[in-house]
C-alpha cells in the first residue's frame, strides 16, 4: 500500500539537491555496486550518504510475459496480491506496520516482471526490510483477497474501455507484437481475470519465484556491507531450484503492417501509429530518440507544429520509443476530431517521409540533444527513482554505467545519423493503424 508520509518526504527534500546526484568527478563510475550472492540473486547497491530515505527493490522475472497464454492478467493478479497478505502478516497488518513508521510497501507487476518496492527512513530500515522479504518468501495469496482484487481488476478495465487512448494502445500493441505476450494487455480482460483462481496464483509464484532470476536493489544512506548484511541475513538462504528458469522469446519481426478501426461514439478521435523498433542495446536507439523527439517529442516538434499549431486538427500529438527487455516499438498518437482523422493521418505520413528524405536543421538537432541530456537527471533525483533505474537497466542489460553512456550516445548523434534511423524506421507504409472513435 502506497502511504504519502509527510516526514519521510520533507525530510527527503531538504537532502536531494546536495547528497542524491552524484559528482561531476563521480559521473564516469557505475551508478550502483554490483554483485551476485551465491544464491544467484544480483544485489545493487547506491550508497547515497546524507540521504535519510532507504529505497530497496525486490524484482522477480515474473511479468505478464510469462504467462499461459490462457491466462492474461495472472502476473498482474499474482503482484496485486503480494503484499495482501503472509503466513506471518495479513494484509491490514502488513499496512499498519508500514504506516506506523511513515514508510511504504508495494508490489506489482509489468510486462517483464513483478516487483515489491520498499521505501522507509533508515532508522526503521530493519522493519522495512523484515517486511519487504515476508511478502517475497511467504506471500499467502488469501481467497478473500484475491476475491477482492479480482472485481477491483475487473472494475479498472471496465472504467478503461472507456478512454480511447487505452483502447487504441491495446489494439496498436495487438497489431505490433503479433503472436507474443507483448501483445496481450498486462491487466488481461475482464473475463480473462474472472476466471484466474488461487492456484493459478500460487502456481505462477511458485514456478517464477526464484532467487537466481531475482534482482534486489538498495539505495540511501547505507554502505554496500550493510546492504549486503541485510539482504543475506533475509534471502540468502533463499534456496535455487534446479530446474531451469523459465525464459521468453524475443518478439519476431511482425507480419505486414495492418489498420484497425473502433468505433466508439465520441466527439473525437484517437489515431495511432505503430511499429516495431530497437532496444537501448542497439546503437540505432540512440539517433532514433533523437529522431522521435525531434518529430514528435514537444512543443516545438515537428508534428506539434504542423497539426497543432499551424492547422489547429489535434488537441495532442506526439511520437515516443518505448523498449522493453524483449523487444520494442515506436509509435505516434494523435487526438482530433473525427472529421480530420485523414488530413491528421496524411500530415503524420507526410512528416515520417520528410524526416526520411532531408537532414534535420541544426537547432532542431540541438535542441533535441539537450533536452534529452538535460532532462536525464530528473530519472534519478530521489532514492526510489535511482532504485527503480538501476533495476531497469540490470534487467535489460545495459550495464551500470548506462547513465553515462546514454548522455555521450545522445551527444555524439548527427543530422546524417538521425536521416538514416529515419530510413530504417520511418516509412510510412511500415505502420500499423488504429483508429478509435465514431464513424463518421
Amino acid at each position: 500500500m502506497k502511504t504519502a508520509a509527510r516526514p519521510l518526504a520533507l525530510l527527503l527534500l531538504v537532502a536531494l539537491a546536495l547528497t542524491l546526484a552524484p559528482s561531476p568527478a563521480a559521473t564516469a563510475a557505475p551508478i550502483a555496486h554490483r554483485e551476485v550472492l551465491p544464491n544467484g540473486i544480483v544485489l545493487l547497491v547506491a550508497e547515497r550518504p546524507g540521504v535519510p530515505i532507504v529505497a530497496a527493490r525486490v524484482l522477480l522475472r515474473a511479468g505478464a510475459a510469462f504467462e499461459p497464454s490462457d491466462r492474461a492478467g495472472l502476473a498482474n493478479l499474482t503482484g496485486a496480491l503480494l503484499a495482501r497478505g503472509t503466513a506471518k502478516r495479513t494484509g491490514p497488518e502488513i499496512d499498519e506496520a508500514i504506516e506506523f513508521v511513515g514508510g511504504s510497501l508495494e508490489a506489482g507487476a509489468g510486462r517483464d516482471g513483478l516487483t515489491a518496492s520498499l521505501s522507509v527512513l533508515k532508522r526503521d530500515l530493519t522493519l522495512g526490510m523484515d517486511l519487504l522479504a515476508d511478502v517475497v518468501l511467504a506471500p499467502a495469496f488469501p481467497p478473500e483477497e484475491l476475491k477482492r482484487k479480482v472485481a477491483q481488476i475487473q472494475a479498472a478495465i471496465k472504467r478503461s474501455e472507456e478512454d480511447p487512448n487505452t483502447v487504441a494502445g491495446r489494439a496498436l500493441a495487438r497489431l505490433v507484437y503479433p503472436n507474443h505476450p507483448y501483445g496481450i494487455p498486462v491487466e488481461g480482460t475482464i473475463e480473462s481475470v474472472g476466471k484466474l483462481t488461487r492456484d493459478d496464483v500460487v502456481g505462477f509464484y511458485r514456478g517464477h519465484a526464484r532467487p537466481d532470476t531475482t534482482i534486489v536493489a538498495v539505495v540511501g544512506d547505507i554502505t554496500v556491507d550493510e546492504a549486503r548484511r541485510e539482504v543475506v541475513k533475509r534471502l540468502g538462504g533463499w534456496a535455487k531450484p534446479a530446474a531451469p528458469a523459465p525464459t521468453v522469446p524475443p518478439v519476431k519481426p511482425g507480419a505486414a503492417p495492418k489498420s484497425e478501426t473502433i468505433t466508439k461514439e465520441l466527439t473525437q478521435a484517437t489515431l495511432m501509429l505503430g511499429r516495431q523498433s530497437v532496444r537501448q542495446v542497439d546503437p540505432d536507439y540512440f539517433p532514433l530518440a533523437v529522431a522521435s523527439y525531434v518529430l514528435g517529442g514537444g512543443s516545438a516538434s515537428r508534428l506539434y507544429g504542423r497539426v497543432r499549431d499551424e492547422g489547429g486538427l489535434a488537441y495532442a500529438v506526439y511520437s515516443y520509443v518505448s523498449p522493453a527487455r524483449y523487444g520494442a516499438s515506436f509509435a505516434i498518437s494523435a487526438q482530433t476530431r473525427t472529421a480530420e482523422v485523414p488530413k491528421v493521418g496524411d500530415i503524420l505520413k507526410e512528416e515520417l517521409a520528410r524526416m526520411t528524405r532531408e537532414p534535420v536543421k541544426d537547432d532542431e538537432l540541438r535542441l533535441a540533444k539537450d533536452y534529452l541530456i538535460g532532462s536525464f537527471p530528473l530519472r534519478l533525483d530521489t532514492t526510489a527513482k535511482v532504485a527503480d533505474f538501476i533495476v531497469t537497466i540490470e534487467e535489460q542489460g545495459l550495464g551500470l554505467d548506462y547513465a553515462d553512456r546514454y548522455k555521450a550516445s545522445i551527444a555524439k548523434v548527427t543530422a546524417a545519423d538521425v536521416q538514416r534511423v529515419a530510413g530504417k524506421f520511418f516509412a510510412p507504409d511500415s505502420f500499423n493503424r488504429v483508429v478509435v472513435g465514431a464513424t463518421k
